[in-house]
C-alpha cells in the first residue's frame, strides 16, 4: 500500500503516517474544544514541534470551515459539525489516503451536502476510500465503486456500470404484483418493482441502488439474474 510492505515493521509505521481515518463513532472528547481536540490527536501523530502543530490545526479547522468554532466545546456543536471535527483529525498531517467510515449517517440533507462538498474536495489531492451503504454519497462522490457481500468482492466497476446491474429489472405498474416482495407504491402512486417483470409491469428507469439490491440478492428473492 502507498509502495510500502505493512509487513515490515518499520514500513508499516510509515504507512500509518500517511493515512487519516475517520471511523463511524469517533468518540470524541465532549469537553475538549475543537481546537484542544485536534491538538491532542496531533500530539498522537507525532506532532511534536509546538508552532508546526498548531498550524497544523488551523490549517485542518480552515479546511473543514470549523475555524470560528475553534475555542467551542465538542458537545455544544452539532451533529453535522462534530462530524466536520473527526474529518479534521483525519486530515491532520495531509495524509495520502483518507478513509472515511459512514461519514453521512445521521446527518440532515442539508449537513449532507455540505459534507459530501467538502469530500469532493479533499478526494481532489489525495485518495478517499469512502465505506457506506448510502449509496446516494456513492452516485455523489465516487468515480469507481467496490460491492462485498461476507467478505467477497462480487462487483468493481464504475457508479454507470452498477446501475447496468439493474438493467431490464426494474418495472413500473399500476397495481400491486402478486407473488414478489420487492416492491413499493412510489409518490405518483405507481408501483416499483425489482426483479421479474410482474403482469403489467412497463420497464422503469435502474438506479444505482437497484444494482446493489440485485447484486446482494443471494436469496434468490428477487428472481434470477438476467
Amino acid at each position: 500500500m502507498l509502495g510500502l510492505d505493512p509487513m515490515v515493521p518499520a514500513q508499516r509505521t510509515e504507512l500509518r503516517r500517511r493515512i487519516g481515518y475517520l471511523p463511524q463513532n469517533p468518540g470524541l472528547y465532549p469537553q475538549f474544544t475543537a481546537y484542544d481536540l485536534l491538538d491532542y490527536v496531533a500530539v498522537l501523530k507525532e506532532m511534536t514541534d509546538g508552532r508546526q502543530r498548531r498550524a497544523e490545526v488551523r490549517r485542518v479547522l480552515d479546511e473543514v470551515e470549523l475555524a470560528d468554532r475553534a475555542r467551542t466545546k465538542v458537545r455544544k456543536l452539532s451533529g453535522g459539525m462534530r462530524q466536520r471535527l473527526g474529518l479534521a483529525q483525519a486530515l491532520l498531517g495531509e495524509p495520502q489516503l483518507l478513509i472515511l467510515d459512514e461519514p453521512t449517517v445521521g446527518l440532515d440533507p442539508e449537513q449532507r451536502m455540505l459534507f459530501r462538498a467538502l469530500i469532493s474536495r479533499l478526494g481532489e489531492r489525495r485518495t478517499v476510500l469512502l465505506s457506506t451503504h448510502q449509496t446516494e454519497d456513492v452516485g455523489a462522490l465516487c468515480e469507481r465503486v467496490v460491492v462485498m457481500n461476507s467478505g467477497r468482492v462480487i462487483f468493481d466497476g464504475s457508479p454507470r456500470e452498477l446501475v447496468a446491474v439493474a438493467d431490464g429489472r426494474v418495472w413500473l405498474s399500476t397495481t400491486a404484483p402478486i407473488g414478489s416482495q420487492a416492491y413499493w407504491r412510489n409518490a405518483d402512486g405507481l408501483y416499483r418493482t425489482l426483479g421479474d417483470q410482474p403482469e403489467g409491469g412497463e420497464p422503469g428507469q435502474p438506479s444505482l441502488e437497484d444494482g446493489y439490491l440485485l447484486l446482494l440478492d443471494t436469496s434468490g428473492r428477487l428472481g434470477a439474474a438476467r
